[in-house]
């Protein structure tokens, strides 16, 4: 399974990103492999619907589930649409790397 963690750099310790549609970095893991990619959010700086915009690739790169810490009416109801399981955190002090350790235990 595929989820992604919403982050503010392109690597295992940068911070977690609680904002999902403008979140600077996507880091995709692949909970099966263990291998983590990132790909960097073109929408952060949209002057609307970076959410919709951002929602929308989740799904294009076949993610069942995301990692954030908020999202938008409209990104909910499109992720909500194709299954796509959304779990908030609130903790602005964690990596992650902290966050991949949770899911693997």
């Amino acid at each position: 399974m595929k989820t992604v963690i919403t982050s503010s750099g392109e690597n295992n310790s940068a911070q977690f990103d609680k904002r999902f549609g403008r979140a600077a970095w996507f880091c995709v893991f692949d909970e099966e492999t263990k291998e983590s990619i990132f790909v960097k959010n073109t929408n952060t700086n949209a002057n609307n619907g970076a959410g919709t915009k951002a929602a929308e690739r989740i799904v294009a790169m076949n993610v069942q589930k995301v990692i954030s810490g908020d999202f938008g009416p409209k990104a909910k109801d499109l992720l909500d649409k194709f299954n796509v399981q959304m779990v908030i955190v609130q903790d602005n002090d964690v990596t992650v790397q902290e966050i991949i350790e949770k899911l693997k235990a």
